[in-house]
């Protein structure tokens, strides 16, 4: 009865796997077969992967990066655990649908006998070991749901924790701010401050300073023109009686230097003649007793200094006239005198004296850039008309002679440039100097007084000096300290 009620099971039924094939229980309690998907990374290794990848950004993310961060993680956690109660749903439908089919395959276990049975017995094993394996799964899944339960927490509290992090740094943040805003108001209010005492201060000083101009100026109006002319009348007569006492000194000098000559028996044939200052000129010129005619002598004048120790030749010095220069200043002066084979020595009583107030106007006249001079030349030894008067331009870089607005020679400080006093010439070298701008090229100047001159002297050595270039004469090597 039962092999003609139940139809025979083929013998030749092979499973394609060794799990029992994936089923879903559709409308009507029908059974619908899934397709199989490939083989992903499980939800575990999922969830450890991004934990991970989180864990190690953590450290190089700001806070506001890392609280974005910990939203989306939440996000996915969220995402993870809907897929896990997805998966455990169809779980259950998987053990529904495995009930149902043991439950089958017990019925069909009774009805049928032989091999037929033990194919049968065979698949009730395959279903209850698929059934172990689910459920197995389904422990696993229920672990990995409540580690993504955790994880979810956690990462809700980070980002919670995120987000206390950034509202404290925006709040630390805009007391910093309120805090520089309140530092830079006071400081403006102090400047404000400042700046009205400093005006209020500065227009009662200018104040002062206005009456204090004032009482200045009605005192000059009553009493200083006459105080000004009083005291350069006193010192014009200081400077003429300086000089007169001078004078008198250097009489005084050459008498006695004659009278101890004459004591001792040694009368020289000729003397020198003139004030033995800066500003005159010495004149060679032979005793009373003597029939020495110096025109016919050889001359040449020597500076010694002061400690009579050694002996410069001027060059260039060869009449019987000639004029000290700032060189000679604190120098003795010495002319030899050739006359018939004979030598003669006549040489200054006393070393050569600056002259009055040069200093103090060379000093003024350096303050200024530049300095001119009305002069007369002759240029290469050819004279021009005395009434083709030149202006000579004293400056710190450079010295330029012009006639108008015709610029003669224009030359910067240099090795090459000369500038010393007119060696010879007559009455006329005190106020006379020698220029050579560069090799060539040579004027005689003569100057309106010997100050003008050896203020043009010493102004332009001083410029030249400045410039590290020592400014003097043919042959000449100047002094220590000048």
């Amino acid at each position: 009865m039962q092999n003609d009620t139940v139809k025979s099971v083929s013998a030749d039924v092979n499973f394609l796997s060794n799990r029992f094939p994936n089923y879903k229980i559709g409308a009507n309690d029908s059974i619908v077969e899934s397709k199989e998907g490939s083989d992903g990374p499980s939800l575990k290794e999922i969830v450890a992967h991004e934990t991970a990848q989180l864990l190690e950004q953590q450290k190089r993310l700001s806070v506001r990066d890392l609280a974005s961060k910990f939203e989306k993680g939440l996000a996915a956690a969220a995402k993870l655990s809907d897929e896990a109660k997805f998966r455990e749903t169809a779980s259950l439908d998987k053990q529904v649908l495995l009930k149902k089919l043991r439950d089958v395959l017990e019925s069909l276990r009774g009805r049928v006998a032989g091999r037929n049975k033990d194919d049968v017995e065979e698949a009730i094993s395959m279903v209850e070991a698929l059934a172990v394996q689910l459920t197995q799964r389904e422990g696993e899944l229920l672990h990995e749901k409540s580690e993504v339960k955790k994880l979810a927490s956690f990462l809700k509290q980070a980002s919670e924790d995120a987000k206390r992090m950034v509202e404290e740094a925006r709040a630390f943040a805009q007391a910093e701010i309120e805090k520089a805003r309140a530092s830079v108001q006071i400081v403006e209010q102090a400047f404000e401050e400042q700046e009205n005492i400093s005006r209020s201060s500065d227009k009662q000083d200018l104040d002062e300073l206005m009456k204090e101009v004032q009482e200045a100026r009605r005192i000059k109006m009553l009493h200083q023109p006459s105080k000004v002319m009083d005291m350069e009348h006193e010192l014009q007569a200081l400077r003429i009686q300086l000089a007169e006492k001078s004078k008198y000194s250097l009489q005084l000098r050459k008498e006695l230097v004659m009278s101890k000559r004459l004591e001792e028996g040694d009368s020289k044939l000729c003397e020198l003649d003139g004030d033995e200052s800066l500003g005159s000129y010495l004149r060679i010129v032979p005793n009373v007793n003597t029939t020495l005619d110096i025109s016919r002598c050889t001359i040449q004048w020597f500076r010694i200094s002061a400690e009579r120790s050694k002996r410069e030749r001027i060059s260039g010095a060869t009449k019987s006239v000639y004029a000290p220069e700032p060189f000679d200043v604190g120098r003795y002066l010495q002319a030899e005198i050739v006359a018939d084979g004979e030598k003669l020595l006549v040489t200054t009583t006393g070393p050569i004296e600056p002259a009055p107030g040069l200093g103090n106007y060379v000093e003024a006249l350096v303050r200024k850039p530049d300095t001119e001079f009305n002069v007369v030349l002759q240029m290469n030894g050819v004279d021009h008309p005395s009434h083709s008067l030149h202006v000579f331009h004293v400056g710190k870089m450079r010295i330029k002679l012009r006639k108008g607005r015709i610029t003669k020679a224009k030359e910067p400080y240099s090795s090459s440039m000369q500038l010393c006093g007119l060696r010879g010439g007559g009455n006329a070298a005190a106020q006379a100097l020698f220029w050579q701008p560069k090799k060539g090229v040579s004027f005689t100047l003569a100057f309106e007084s010997e100050r003008e001159r050896n203020a043009a002297i010493m102004l332009a050595r001083r410029f030249a000096f400045d410039c590290n270039i020592m400014l003097a004469g043919p042959d000449d090597r100047a002094p220590l300290g000048t």
